[in-house]
């Protein structure tokens, strides 16, 4: 199985019957635990289209990591899909996130560690976003986190 068909299976799989506020925050507090555990330099970030949810900087972490977080956020926010597998696409046709096809790289980041919140019979409504590690490891730990959370391992 490719990488992008793993992403795609996990998208699938990790579907939230409902997710609000309190979701948004225990899903947080198992990153924050994760990431400490495993003395991770990260920010953790969670939001909708409008507003943040769950915000924390760990140990380590830059403030460069808040922009990485807020520009793999909007990839996911837009594109409905985990910022690995689209940057995944647009590697595999070539293609990089440009104002060619109308996203401002300084906006926008097709690296991973940003996931979409898939709600069951509604859709994408939030994403939550890791940024510290390297771009596959960031997307295993919120991927570890939401099988955990939603009993999918």
């Amino acid at each position: 199985m490719s990488l992008i068909e793993t992403i795609e299976k996990q998208e699938s799989l990790l579907v939230f019957k409902s997710f609000d506020e309190m979701v948004a925050l225990e899903i947080g507090r198992r990153l924050v635990d994760l990431a400490l555990s495993d003395k991770a330099p990260l920010v953790i970030d969670i939001r909708t289209p409008d507003r943040t949810l769950f915000h924390a900087a760990l140990p380590g972490a830059s403030p460069d990591n808040d922009h990485w977080a807020r520009r793999k956020s909007n990839v996911t926010l837009r594109m409905h899909k985990a910022s690995l597998r689209v940057g995944e696409l647009n590697r595999s046709r070539g293609r990089t996130l440009s104002a060619e096809i109308g996203l401002d790289p300084l906006d926008y980041a097709d690296h991973g560690g940003s996931f979409p919140v898939r709600v069951a019979g509604t859709g994408v409504v939030a994403a939550i976003t890791v940024s510290g590690l390297k771009s596959e490891e960031d997307h295993a730990m919120i991927v570890t986190v939401l099988e955990a959370y939603l009993g999918t391992k």
